[in-house]
């Protein structure tokens, strides 16, 4: 039986009703992410206005604190009581969405879905500086697990369509259809396979589509060029990705810092009691500095004519937003960092053309161009994803002549921040994951005889390149099925030679494949690629 079920699955892999059916199926997942997270968005956007019309009525009449504090109170009650209910909604959720697809943790998404959604509205009612990005990638990628387990999928392709939901999320939390798709996939699956790409495409369009109909089309981020940088300004572009190297690997350390040093001596109290360190910062942010509140919305704001803003102001404005937004996050509270993330790209744009406008003399109507490449820059630096980082300037830009500087920047930052020694985010975050849910992950049950598939490409100057398939020693209860060399299927033998960029598909018990897929990761891993820096 369990032969059968394998054979059924390796014949509809390579069916050509398996490339329609992951258009469909992706389509389908945008639909189910993108709705979902529209309706947080919906949610965000309400709590946040509440919460407004809260500070302004503060304003008129002072004894309206004590409404602040009551809502501060209850709502850190409720999210921690939320977070003990379903653990996995804790953090951003993109860690969780990177280890449901490798097979590490198996969240419950309907649990998933309702915990999250109640906590970041609650969250944003209360004003911590936390994002909207990473719970939409998370809420889209149980979006598509949903889907998947009404389909009744394998567990490989279920892990498929939750990458596909994770696209939609990230699509339709920016606005930004082509930024979900390399998000998902430099990101989260880290393979570029044509199955993947054409069906997170489906599922990004879909939601985008979706999401346009309710909220707009107007991205959340809109920055538009007066005019696209001079090619003379380009040694500032070379200049402005150093910074954002620096203070990528300074941000990443920082938050890594305080969550697992600071933070960490809380661990024996109740999280309630984490979780309470920025709710009373929340509260005296909002007395003293509510421009910082929320994801940063009003600091977009205001923004809107960054030239005319004092140097001082927009330092105080980067430096507050980033302790307020790392004290958040590290606490544990179920909210994520990539808007808070875009806003201090653009802060750091902004502080950087307009000292370049006072120092030589630059024309301050650059200085929107620069802002946009902030964004690119700390985006590569933090979250490592340069690809991602181009294109998410480009959606937010509409402008094509602006993706040689904004490539430039990105590259910069990423190797700065690469030669610097500090972690990707979210890599690192994955990491932390997996050593608290070991015990958990592996406590499997019983075996069922259920198989997997899962693709790999052989990397360049990987242990597999030049070598023949019997002289590799690969992981028990894992075979080659096929290889696929430039486009054409190649039926493996013992004797068979590997060559670099080969796609190899390889099938499994699906039991035991968190233990085997790190390992054929590992065969895999180019020689080029970069290595991770120790940890001490």
């Amino acid at each position: 039986m369990p032969s059968n079920r394998a054979d059924k699955q390796v014949s509809r892999r390579f069916s050509r009703r398996f490339q329609v059916d992951m258009i469909w199926e992706g389509a389908l997942v945008g639909l189910a992410g993108g709705g979902v997270v529209t309706l947080y968005r919906l949610g965000l956007t309400r709590a946040e206005v509440l919460l407004r019309q809260l500070l302004a009525l503060m304003q008129r009449q002072p004894l309206a604190i004590v409404g602040l504090v009551a809502l501060l109170v209850v709502s850190c009650l409720i999210v921690a009581k939320l977070v003990s209910w379903e653990p996995y909604t804790q953090g951003s959720g993109i860690p969780q969405i990177d280890a449901e697809v490798m097979g590490r943790i198996d969240m419950p998404w309907h649990r998933v879905v309702l915990a999250k959604f109640v906590e970041g509205t609650l969250l944003t009612l209360s004003g911590l500086s936390l994002g909207r990005e990473g719970p939409s990638v998370q809420l889209g990628g149980m979006g598509g697990k949903a889907v998947s387990r009404a389909l009744r999928r394998g567990r490989g392709e279920e892990r498929l369509l939750v990458t596909c939901g994770a696209a939609a999320g990230m699509s339709a939390a920016f606005h930004a259809p082509l930024t979900g798709v390399l998000f998902a996939v430099e990101e989260i699956h880290k393979e570029f396979t044509p199955s993947l790409i054409v069906s997170a495409m489906a599922s990004a369009v879909a939601a985008d589509f979706l999401v346009s109909q309710v909220l707009g089309v107007t991205p959340v981020l809109q920055l538009r060029f007066v005019r696209d940088l001079p090619h003379a300004y380009y040694l500032a572009v070379l200049g402005l990705g150093l910074l954002c190297g620096v203070l990528g690997s300074l941000h990443n350390q920082g938050m890594f810092l305080l969550s697992e040093r600071a933070f960490a001596r809380l661990g024996r109290l109740p999280f309630v009691v984490r979780l309470a360190v920025p709710y009373l910062l929340s509260g005296v942010v909002a007395c003293v500095a509510p421009v910082l509140l929320c994801g940063g919305d009003a600091i977009v704001e205001v923004l809107g004519r960054p030239d005319a803003l004092p140097l001082l102001t927009i330092l105080g404005l980067l430096v507050g937003k980033y302790l307020f937004t790392s004290v958040s996050f590290a606490s544990g509270a179920p909210g994520g960092t990539l808007f808070p993330l875009c806003v201090m790209g653009m802060l750091i744009g902004a502080l950087y053309g307009s000292l370049l406008a006072h120092v030589t003399g630059i024309q301050g109507l650059f200085v929107v161009n620069f802002m946009a490449l902030g964004i690119a820059g700390l985006f590569s630096s933090v979250v490592r994803a340069p690809v991602t980082g181009v294109v998410l300037a480009f959606e937010l830009t509409g402008s094509f002549s602006a993706l040689l500087a904004v490539s430039i920047v990105s590259i910069v930052a990423y190797v700065i921040a690469n030669v610097l020694g500090s972690d990707p985010f979210y890599e690192h975050l994955l990491a932390n994951l997996l050593g608290v849910r070991k015990v958990t992950s592996s406590v499997r049950g019983n075996v069922t005889g259920e198989k997997a598939l899962h693709s790999y490409t052989v990397g360049a100057g990987s242990r597999l390149e030049g070598r023949r398939l019997c002289d590799v020693d690969w992981p028990a209860s894992s075979r080659i099925v096929t290889i696929d060399r430039m486009g054409t299927d190649i039926v493996p033998t013992g004797s068979t030679m590997l060559e670099s960029l080969d796609s190899i598909l390889v099938i499994m018990d699906a039991d035991g494949e968190d233990q085997i897929q790190p390992k054929i990761w590992d065969l895999c891993r180019s020689s080029l690629a970069t290595a991770r820096t120790p940890r001490r």
